[in-house]
């Protein structure tokens, strides 16, 4: 069904048919549209099911069906109105009815940038709440009170303002201050997620620092407040205390290399720094033990996938010494371990040069030397080998062609 007929059926039975969100966002300021979602006014559930009888319904505490327009399974929500009723993104009383219009579905959206309609199939702009002005104007302003009834809608903003290149409107960081208590009761896989989305944009610093400047950063992510303040020896950090750091970091990584994973363990490379004694700084002895230990209880707030906590972890504990090593085991070694590790090495190798600016020669050519240190095999070893001596040999042998390897640059 093409998006003309589904919007003609809903007119012809009485109702209308509107394209709403990131979609019309995204179309007023010229950018490429992602998926769309839409919103019917004036029409019963039954006469909906009548309409369109193989429409999947998904929504559970108000109507939203899967309905295939263009070739693609779309959301179709019926407009709806909402009253806070308990903690969290589930306390809502939810109303849904045919009388209900476009401005009030719209007004209960998070910021005025995405509370714009585009009626079909006239394509008329609905657009209430001034939202695009703010596109223009590359502003993120809550359209009402509301707001702050959904608390990850604060995360949502800093994320959205790190993706889009968006200012934070002032009312908008007073909203998200208000969503700190009941921050608490959101379930820790949304604020993961809000994290994940903000490490794919170009500059992810700039959510942390939207969450750190509406008071919110302390209460979602303790490990990376914890580094403010933070001091650090002048000569070898000029940037600032560790959270600045950390923010350097993780903006040079994501510059370099395109994973989350990798990226966020840029992000967390230094968490150790958070617990440093105030006696000690600006020195950071043993941080990178330290580190381990914070990341794991991260984990076990909010749990992360697997692949994130193995190379986080690998990441904290090697990256002091990873661009320091002198001994040939020493190094075959390293390069053994980034091997098993989920991040590929070329973003570990990013990773180590956004902290500490230069390479050494073995992370430099990292991507040479792994595959002639894998290309050792047990099955070569010296006749009569057996159990330990074969995995010894091995280490030997892997030594023995690295320091090979290295002769020849």
């Amino acid at each position: 069904m093409k998006e003309d007929e589904f919007a003609r059926l809903c007119r012809e039975a009485g109702g209308k048919a509107y394209i709403v969100g990131g979609w019309v966002r995204d179309f007023l300021r010229g950018a490429v549209p992602k998926d769309k979602d839409y919103v019917v006014c004036g029409l019963s559930e039954e006469t909906f099911h009548e309409l369109f009888p193989s429409a999947e319904r998904v929504g559970k505490s108000f109507p939203v069906y899967l309905v295939r327009i263009d070739g693609t399974k779309c959301e179709v929500a019926f407009a709806r109105r909402e009253r806070k009723a308990g903690n969290g993104y589930r306390g809502f009383d939810v109303i849904s009815s045919p009388e209900l219009t476009i401005e009030e579905d719209l007004y209960r959206r998070d910021t005025t940038m995405n509370a714009v309609a585009m009626e079909l199939p006239s394509k008329e702009i609905i657009d209430p709440y001034k939202g695009r002005e703010d596109i223009f104007a590359h502003i993120i302003r809550p359209v009402s009170e509301h707001f702050r009834e959904d608390p990850v809608r604060a995360l949502r903003a800093a994320r959205q303002s790190a993706e889009l290149s968006f200012d934070i409107a002032t009312e908008t960081f007073e909203a998200m201050r208000a969503c700190g208590y009941e921050l608490q009761f959101e379930p820790a896989e949304r604020i993961f997620n809000e994290m994940v989305r903000a490490l794919r944009t170009s500059r992810p610093s700039v959510f942390f620092r939207a969450l750190r400047r509406a008071d919110l950063l302390e209460k979602v992510f303790p490990e990376l407040h914890a580094l403010i303040g933070k001091t650090q020896p002048v000569e070898f950090h000029p940037e600032g205390d560790a959270f600045e750091h950390t923010m350097n970091i993780v903006d040079k990584v994501s510059a370099a290399v395109s994973s989350e994973i990798a990226r966020f363990s840029g992000l967390v490379h230094d968490i150790g720094k958070g617990v440093t004694p105030e006696e000690m700084l600006p020195h950071h002895y043993g941080h990178e033990i330290k580190g381990g230990d914070i990341l794991e209880k991260w984990n076990q707030r909010m749990t992360m996938p697997k692949t994130w906590y193995q190379s986080a972890a690998f990441v904290i504990r090697e990256h002091m010494r990873a661009g320091r090593l002198e001994k040939p085991g020493k190094i075959v070694e390293l390069l053994l371990g980034v091997d098993r590790i989920p991040i590929e090495p070329k973003e570990f190798k990013e990773i180590i040069r956004a902290d500490h600016k230069t390479l050494p020669y073995y992370l430099e050519y990292i991507e040479e030397i792994i595959p002639i240190l894998k290309s050792v095999s047990g099955k070569d070893a010296p006749v009569g080998f057996r159990g330990k001596k074969i995995g010894e040999w091995i280490f030997s042998e892997q030594i023995h062609r690295y320091m090979e390897w290295k002769s020849k640059i």
